[in-house]
């Protein structure tokens, strides 16, 4: 099922005003629904190795099991959607390649990146992340953050020695607990949640937030949603009149009409007799 029209989305990627290159990498796939970022790091232009690796995995290994995976039926015996299986999988076959690579080249030593990533079917979405790359949703004039960091941070905060309010203004934003190609295996979180017409979908690396807050984001957001495109550019300007001190980059996604799959004769009969 191509999903293309179902959807308008924009891609934005900035160096930032400190960074002296870029680091992050995002790419799509919008026949399969497929939206993904990530923000790499560690070593001399290892970093942008890592992010570029975990997106370019995505997008040769998704649409092609997605392929295979609509012979199927949708869900399986854990209660996942089979595409969120797909996802979580491939971010675990990216976290492999990039471990390898970073054994393997002196210069890559090191390297890592977060990732967050989603996956559209059937009127749903899957989710999956590891570290503080975000997914947000606004929905009925409300954004929500789908995604939790996987940071220090934020594991104070679970713990009550900061609230997210304490947190959103502390300095000490950027030391993950997961990231991908760090160890030989990687524990990735994954989510799946109803999709709505007029849903839109803001996911990004952590020099948007770290610089703006959720207020902010969410204003801009509504004050230019006719337009994706100048939200997008407007976003990274705040970011960059904070003092852009790290790469920014954004994929914003708007969810236009409906996208069941397809049902075939065995589906209709479980629907019938469910």
């Amino acid at each position: 099922m191509n999903l293309r029209n179902k959807f308008n989305s924009v891609e934005v990627t900035d160096t930032g005003r400190v960074r002296d290159h870029n680091e992050d990498a995002i790419g799509s796939n919008m026949e399969t629904g497929l939206l993904v970022l990530a923000d790499g790091m560690g070593g001399y232009n290892a970093g942008e190795v890592a992010s570029g690796i975990a997106v370019k995995t995505l997008l040769d290994l998704i649409p092609q099991a997605c392929a295979n995976e609509a012979r199927h039926e949708t869900e399986v015996e854990s209660g996942l959607m089979r595409q969120t299986i797909v996802l979580r999988d491939a971010i675990a076959r990216a976290n492999k390649i990039i471990h390898q690579a970073a054994q393997s080249h002196a210069d890559c030593q090191g390297m890592g990146t977060t990732i967050v990533a989603c996956l559209f079917f059937d009127n749903r979405v899957s989710i999956a992340h590891v570290g503080d790359s975000r997914l947000y949703r606004v929905r009925d004039n409300r954004l929500e953050q789908m995604t939790m960091d996987h940071s220090l941070l934020q594991e104070l905060v679970q713990r009550g020695f900061y609230s997210q309010e304490e947190a959103q203004r502390s300095t000490n934003k950027n030391y993950v607990t997961r990231a991908l190609g760090v160890e030989s295996g990687v524990q990735v979180e994954v989510a799946e949640a109803s999709v709505e017409p007029g849903d839109l979908y803001l996911l990004c690396s952590d020099g948007l937030p770290d610089m703006v807050d959720d207020e902010d984001i969410h204003l801009t957001i509504s004050t230019f949603s006719a337009n994706l495109d100048t939200a997008g550019k407007q976003l990274v300007q705040l970011s960059n009149d904070q003092g852009g001190k790290d790469n920014i980059s954004i994929i914003l996604t708007h969810v236009l009409e409906p996208f069941p799959a397809k049902t075939g004769l065995l589906g209709l009969l479980k629907k019938l007799f469910h």
